[in-house]
């Protein structure tokens, strides 16, 4: 008998509850709102974790068969078809296959439309909260529905790397079309953080781009043509419809699955001599040469979600805590970084590590460009006197990387 998925409704916090070792505070107008411990947290500990309210797998990212839940992102590929497909080599056996937590036996598909599941329990889960407003039964394959036409017009207009999805958008109205309590949901969409209307063309435009106003009338009468609510008729709107827009592109987070990555880390807990470590560690080497070398870095499936209590969490460039996705489904873990007392604020980085490294210039112009604001976080405010040196050699290569894109788009024309 196979081993039951993760409980992920039993792990979870309750996303309309805070939890009991952090709370949300208003803190001024500039920052809005933050999330403050309640207790003292030591470093490692995992503070909270944290189903989304609404998730959806990236639109390429599926179109280029990343087989995740339709609920819970879990990656459905075995660790070893995974491993085939990103490698390209057909025939590849992965050592302790044992290791894979993927239960093929277990996966459902909608008896209407065949998306597939990792469980019954997220069929059902999917099919309780939005999937009835969305599905599309036989007419899955049909370009001309509505649903097909707005997913289309969306990979048109947004190409990967992927960082949002109109189809978090569509969630948003299905919860609510199907809710009892429209109301509650409502409520709860609103409290996510919200925009003045010039930042929201700012937001539009960073992820449609230069032709960003037409796109947006476009998809918004494909959304409209879609899914129109009357409990909803301010979100079709065009002022609305781009407020949807904003806070998706505000307070969406990454999501990344993999059956793969999840093999790996259960080999880096295996007892084995130094001769099987050595030989697993240099297999795993050239695995992920090979996948590099036919893939490239998109190795995960990905997508985003809306968290309530992770959204509170303003950006520090020294950051006390972070999210991951060790289940390898939606779940956010916030892990504790270092200590945190009671009353301090709990901050994330919004920006990678490389990044982090990079002068207080750079990261103010990467965090202005990309999240519309100015970070007065203590390393920054450290750092006010200091000379930019890193920040001209940066942008000097920059301006290179630039002059060399330039030269590829006039050697492709």
């Amino acid at each position: 008998m196979a081993a039951p998925q993760d409980d992920m409704f039993s792990l979870c916090v309750d996303p309309t509850k805070v939890s009991s070792c952090v709370e949300v505070r208003f803190i001024d107008k500039i920052k809005g709102k933050g999330l403050f411990a309640k207790k003292a947290i030591k470093k490692g500990d995992t503070i909270f974790i944290e189903r989304p309210l609404v998730s959806a797998q990236f639109l390429w990212n599926s179109l280029y068969k990343y087989k995740a839940c339709e609920f819970c992102l879990r990656a459905l590929e075995t660790a070893e078809d995974n491993a085939r497909r990103l490698s390209g080599i057909p025939d590849l056996s992965l050592p302790h296959p044992e290791l894979c937590k993927v239960h093929p036996e277990l996966h459902q598909a909608c008896p209407q439309c065949q998306v597939m599941y990792c469980s019954n329990e997220c069929r059902q889960a999917a099919a309780d909260q939005y999937h009835r407003a969305l599905c599309l039964g036989t007419s899955q394959e049909d370009p001309n529905h509505p649903i097909s036409k707005l997913k289309d017009a969306w990979r048109s207009m947004h190409y990967p790397p992927e960082t949002s999805s109109i189809m978090l958008m569509a969630r948003m109205v299905a919860t609510v079309k199907q809710a009892q309590d429209k109301g509650h949901w409502q409520k709860l969409f609103s409290q996510f953080c919200s925009r003045a209307a010039n930042e929201e063309e700012e937001i539009a435009h960073k992820l449609l781009g230069e032709k960003f106003q037409g796109q947006l009338t476009v998809l918004r009468t494909l959304f409209t043509t879609a899914l129109y609510d009357d409990h909803l008729n301010r979100w079709f709107t065009p002022e609305g419809f781009r407020s949807l827009f904003s806070l998706v592109g505000t307070n969406g987070q990454g999501i990344g699955t993999s059956s793969l990555s999840q093999w790996v880390h259960a080999c880096d807990a295996l007892a084995l001599t130094s001769q099987q470590r050595e030989q697993l560690d240099s297999f795993i080497d050239q695995l992920y040469k090979d996948v590099e070398k036919e893939t490239g870095d998109f190795l995960n499936c990905e997508g985003s979600g809306l968290f309530l209590l992770q959204s509170a969490c303003n950006h520090s460039c020294i950051p006390n805590a972070a999210a991951s996705f060790p289940s390898n489904n939606f779940l956010l873990h916030l892990s504790a970084l270092s200590d945190i007392s009671p009353g301090e604020e709990i901050g994330i980085s919004y920006l990678d590590c490389c990044q982090c490294d990079r002068s207080r210039h750079s990261r103010h112009k990467i965090l202005r460009d990309n999240y519309l604001f100015i970070c007065s976080c203590p390393k920054c405010v450290s750092q006010m006197d200091e000379l930019d040196l890193t920040s001209d050699e940066e942008e000097e290569e920059e301006g290179e990387a630039e002059g060399d894109d330039m030269e590829d788009e006039m050697t492709d024309v």
